[in-house]
């Protein structure tokens, strides 16, 4: 892994380079749709979350809530959680099923105790490497990140994805180190290890009981013949209409939002878009 000076994090700290007009390429660009909904269908599947019940999810560097809106596709309640003011602008403008926070994940987070069943971060954790600031210490702000999301998790074998752009080797160290250090267990998954595009690097953390570490994916044929991995095509139709909120106020949408809510358990009348309540926080 070589470094690169045209890392996203090497050009401002993450509350200024993600500002409105970043913020708005998260709802408009349909390539940058695509790839973080791709990534966050492979970290919910490394999740391995039981697919009979419903869980409540973090999800840290929420960002515009583009993989939260996975997490409630597929039943889960969550709540994100993002430095960034424009990109939960977005995620508002959305209106997506979670409940949003604005906070720095390397202060810790303010959560009680056994909140929460799992937790998926998408492209967030690489950016506690850089010290934004003069009394910023990666060391200390990962460790504080970790260790307080160890406290957030129930103790019930819960476990954490995410998936990280690390920089080079020692950065990689640096964070499994102090995520080790906070309590957790697991080891690093590695998607595609002999492609320099494709190769993706996911971070499967457990909390409490270790689990069985998930195999990465070797090959893009292999993955395109088979159906119990996520897909990495070069099919973009299904996210061709996902700019701006066309496909969220269309019939099917509206459609498929209730079933899923009745699926749930939740009071859905006929007549109405749909009824469910969101699931609120205890913070």
């Amino acid at each position: 892994m070589s470094s690169s000076c045209r890392r996203p994090e090497h050009m401002a700290p993450p509350e200024v380079f993600y500002n409105e007009e970043e913020a708005r390429k998260y709802s408009q660009n349909s390539r940058i749709i695509e790839i973080q909904t791709q990534m966050s269908e492979r970290a919910v599947e490394l999740l391995s979350l039981p697919e009979d019940q419903p869980c409540y999810l973090l999800d840290v560097g929420c960002g515009s809530g583009l993989s939260g809106d996975h997490l409630s596709e597929v039943g889960h309640y969550w709540v994100g959680v993002d430095i960034s003011t424009a990109m939960l602008d977005v995620a508002l403008r959305r209106d997506v099923e979670g409940d949003l926070l604005l906070a720095d994940m390397g202060q810790g987070l303010p959560f009680r105790a056994g909140m929460f069943d799992g937790c998926v971060s998408i492209s967030a954790l690489q950016w506690l490497c850089n010290a934004d600031k003069k009394t910023h210490s990666p060391p200390k702000r990962l460790h504080r990140f970790f260790s307080t999301l160890y406290s957030a998790l129930a103790r019930r074998a819960a476990r954490c994805l995410f998936q990280i752009y690390p920089e080079n080797s020692e950065q990689l160290e640096l964070i499994t180190a102090q995520a080790m250090k906070a309590g957790f267990t697991g080891g690093l998954v590695v998607d595609y290890p002999n492609s320099s595009k494709a190769k993706k690097f996911f971070l499967c953390l457990f909390a409490g009981v270790s689990g069985v570490l998930p195999k990465g994916l070797d090959s893009e044929v292999c993955v395109r013949g088979g159906s119990s991995q996520a897909q990495f095509t070069a099919q973009r139709s299904r996210f061709k209409h996902m700019k701006g909120k066309c496909v969220k106020k269309s019939k099917d949408w509206i459609m498929e939002k209730k079933d899923r809510r009745r699926r749930q358990g939740k009071d859905v009348r006929a007549d109405t878009k749909y009824t469910g309540r969101h699931r609120r926080p205890h913070f």
